[in-house]
């Protein structure tokens, strides 16, 4: 069952650049890519062919970036962000105090954050699970991944402005 917090949020020039580029390299990439595949073959021996495996490996993330964009643009909200209501909710600049340290952070998906120099943690994120729904005052906490538990407290949520 899908929750709105599980839905990722692109704004609409996030979303219309994402299309661009999943038509770019469902189309165009991939023809490059299977000439280069096709050129390299024709070199000989494949197994001491670096061009040959290059491209493959080139081919076999494009197809992951493919999948991924098709993915994410399948089940994205579209539009504004949210206005800050002053509880954490994706598409929101964050400023927390985490570990007792002060960070500023977009919670959702980097997509929507090229160009800027705001680091992004996605709602599924530990950080972004333990915080999702939380108004400024408020704490929790998350686990690291080496166990240990981090403390969080909100201090402020605004609009993303782009």
């Amino acid at each position: 069952m899908s929750t709105d917090a599980q839905v990722p949020f692109l704004t609409q020039e996030a979303y219309d650049r994402l299309v661009a580029e999943l038509e770019h390299l469902s189309t165009v990439g991939r023809d490059e890519i299977a000439k280069r595949i096709e050129a390299a073959r024709e070199e000989g021996d494949l197994k001491e062919n670096g061009g040959y495996h290059a491209a493959k490996d080139e081919q076999g993330k494009q197809e992951a970036r493919i999948r991924t964009l098709e993915a994410l643009l399948k089940t994205a909200k579209v539009g504004e962000a949210p206005a800050s209501r002053g509880i954490v909710e994706p598409g929101t600049v964050v400023t927390a105090l985490v570990a007792g340290g002060e960070e500023v952070f977009l919670l959702g998906s980097r997509e929507i954050a090229v160009g800027s120099d705001l680091d992004v943690y996605s709602e599924a994120s530990p950080l972004g699970q333990a915080i999702l729904g939380l108004k400024v005052g408020e704490k929790s906490a998350y686990e690291a991944p080496n166990g240990r538990s981090i403390s969080v407290e909100i201090v402020n949520v605004e609009t993303y402005s782009g």
